[in-house]
């Protein structure tokens, strides 16, 4: 008869306390399709997310960054579902989506997709920039290829995003 040196699994660590969300844990993803309607879905589980963990005045860079995020995804992509990646990191929101449309092996024709991606994301670009972000796009990493578009807003620059 053999023993095993566990005897029962390890007990899990202790709940946080209600109250404050403790903004480290902010990570939240979905997947959406990859329709015209995509945006409005995504800007409103943005909003929820942000409004959860008391970052509502975050909200209306967030809000316009991921629209333009998902619109680009699905223009570029039709019809396939796109993924929503949203974290909070380092005093910055991380906005990520994720699409099927995987990069062009003949540099001419990857030339072109980049420019209209880009050219698709011109306004939040613009978004970004004011709130002292970055943002870029790549090969995606995630099983199934396809590209990864992201921003990263920091905290203080989106908060004050249409503030005078």
């Amino acid at each position: 008869m053999s023993t095993h040196p566990f005897t029962a699994c390890p007990s899990s660590p202790p709940a946080p306390a209600a109250g404050e969300p403790v903004l480290d844990t902010l990570t939240c993803s979905l997947t959406i399709p990859g329709e015209p309607l995509s945006g409005q879905i995504a800007r409103a589980a943005v909003r929820s997310v942000l409004h959860a963990y008391d970052l509502d005045p975050l909200a209306p860079a967030a809000e316009q960054v991921t629209g333009e995020l998902v619109a680009a995804g699905w223009r570029l992509d039709p019809g396939r579902a796109l993924y929503l990646s949203v974290r909070y990191r380092d005093d910055a929101l991380r906005l990520t989506v994720y699409d099927g449309h995987a990069p062009h092996a003949h540099p001419r024709l990857a030339a072109h997709c980049e420019a209209r991606r880009r050219a698709a994301l011109r306004v939040m670009g613009a978004v970004v920039r004011e709130c002292g972000g970055a943002w870029g796009f790549g090969e995606s990493r995630e099983p199934g290829g396809g590209t990864r578009t992201w921003a990263n807003l920091p905290r203080r620059g989106a908060a004050g995003y249409l503030r005078a």
